[in-house]
């Protein structure tokens, strides 16, 4: 920068400054280049009397891709003060832009300025309206625009496909998957990214598994991108083993593919594998953000390694200078109760430069009622019903802490509030994937076809837990 900068001002003691050529390669330089600098990129541009759209193109690019997008809005908005006409360019960068802040009602106003311009047919502007309608939890605006375009190309499909993901609708966006492949267009590695995630969110190894089959068959190359979420997909659906297989095999690997992996070790208890895997990753160039920190405490929490988890948290902090999160607070929570060292929890969250959310106390509060401890959950059921007073989960948890010390008198105290708030306790809910189908339990429901055959498993499955539960005393 130091060296544009004294070209910059040559041109100006040259006279050269307002060359169209020379001035839009230098604001190439300020906004896309890595040691560029796009405040200084916008000053110049301002200062110009630069009338042709590509430099502008530019600055408004480099803002929807930087890490202050909201900037990118602004300086569209001085194109239109200076009386600019947009074109097919500016439009995508400028919705880039939108979507990263969710600027809702400004991106609608540009939908009608790309409708006023004729920009209507552009298929790369259609997508990038999909992408941002998605984006902002607009499902119909990002239909309506998907079902209005004639020539579909792959990208539209993947933003459609990654929209439905996005807002929570993977049986749509697995649904939208089949009927891609029967209007004859072919996955790329965009879609099976997105198809994936949707199996994660889901649970449904099955179809994942068909996924991972059908990237065999079309050769997709495991990019970094795919084997991360196959990573992520088959560790969160329950086959370990598959995942570690995918990450052995991939020959470039990043810091989300080692977090995915850290992660999934940890949530099925593989403490040791998840921690081992860490230290290894220390000896690759590869540098631990976040979320492979926030791996290694679950791990630490489920194996109840106290000192391991307080190591890894200050070692987040002062060596990587990773500023933590509520996650890693509540991790770290975690860690602190199930070692049964409840009121070091409390006074961890009151000690937070952060104010702790109801997660945070509901952990903690949890915890008091496992170890009976009336005194912290005192505490924490203030704290906790200034947060959500209307919560139902809360009462339920209080009256059960209650009900363990035998405090009754407070146990129809807390009935009593709940009746006359008219809250009522939610039935416990779970689902699980058996033949590529998701079936869904609910607490107490006896709708369900199979209902006698699976309670009478259950049964079985009681008597034999208690019968293994009994030898293993014997032998104590």
């Amino acid at each position: 920068m130091e060296e544009l900068k004294q070209i910059h001002a040559c041109l100006l003691t040259t006279g050269q400054y307002q060359d169209g050529f020379l001035l839009s390669e230098l604001l190439k330089f300020c906004s896309l280049s890595p040691f560029g600098d796009l405040g200084y990129a916008r000053f110049v541009l301002y200062q110009s009397n630069n009338q042709t759209m590509c430099s502008w193109n530019t600055l408004i690019r480099a803002y929807s891709q930087s890490c202050s997008p909201k900037e990118g809005i602004l300086v569209y908005a001085q194109v239109k003060l200076r009386g600019l006409t947009p074109n097919n360019l500016t439009f995508p960068f400028v919705l880039k832009a939108c979507a990263r802040v969710l600027a809702h009602r400004e991106g609608r106003q540009i939908h009608s300025q790309i409708l006023k311009y004729g920009f209507d047919l552009d298929i790369y502007v259609l997508n990038t309206l999909i992408h941002f309608y998605s984006c902002c939890g607009e499902r119909d605006s990002a239909n309506f625009v998907f079902d209005g375009i004639a020539h579909r190309t792959v990208v539209s499909w993947n933003a459609m496909i990654s929209g439905f993901v996005q807002n929570g609708c993977y049986v749509k966006a697995i649904k939208l998957f089949e009927e891609m492949g029967s209007f004859g267009f072919e996955a790329d590695e965009a879609t099976m990214v997105s198809l994936l995630c949707g199996c994660t969110r889901l649970g449904n190894l099955s179809i994942g598994r068909q996924a991972h089959e059908l990237m065999r068959e079309k050769r997709l190359k495991l990019t970094v991108r795919l084997g991360t979420a196959l990573i992520d997909m088959y560790s969160k659906c329950g086959d370990l083993g598959k995942a570690k297989g995918v990450f052995d095999i991939m020959e470039e690997r990043n810091v989300w593919t080692y977090s995915a992996m850290i992660l999934g070790m940890a949530m099925h208890g593989h403490t040791m594998d998840a921690l081992e895997l860490f230290e290894k990753m220390g000896s690759t160039p590869i540098k631990p953000n976040y979320v492979t920190f926030l791996g290694v405490l679950c791990a630490c929490s489920h194996a109840g390694l106290l000192s391991k988890g307080r190591e890894y948290f200050d070692v987040m902090m002062h060596v990587h200078g990773i500023k933590p999160m509520m996650t890693h607070y509540g991790a770290m929570v975690d860690i602190l109760c199930r070692g049964g060292m409840l009121h070091d929890a409390y006074e961890f969250i009151e000690s937070m430069p952060i104010d702790a959310d109801a997660i945070v106390w509901r952990t903690l509060l949890s915890a008091c009622s496992i170890h009976a401890n009336i005194e912290v959950a005192e505490k924490v059921k203030k704290k906790l019903l200034e947060i959500e007073p209307s919560r139902s989960g809360n009462y339920v948890i209080i009256s059960n802490i209650y009900a363990e010390v035998g405090m009754w008198d407070e146990v129809a105290n807390v009935r009593r509030v709940m009746k006359h708030g008219g809250f009522k306790k939610k039935p416990g809910e779970s689902t699980i994937e058996v033949g590529g189908m998701v079936h869904r339990f609910v607490s107490g429901d006896d709708t369900h076809q199979n209902c006698e055959d699976i309670y009478a498993t259950l049964d079985i499955l009681g008597l034999h837990m208690k019968f293994i539960d009994h030898m293993e005393c014997a032998k104590l």
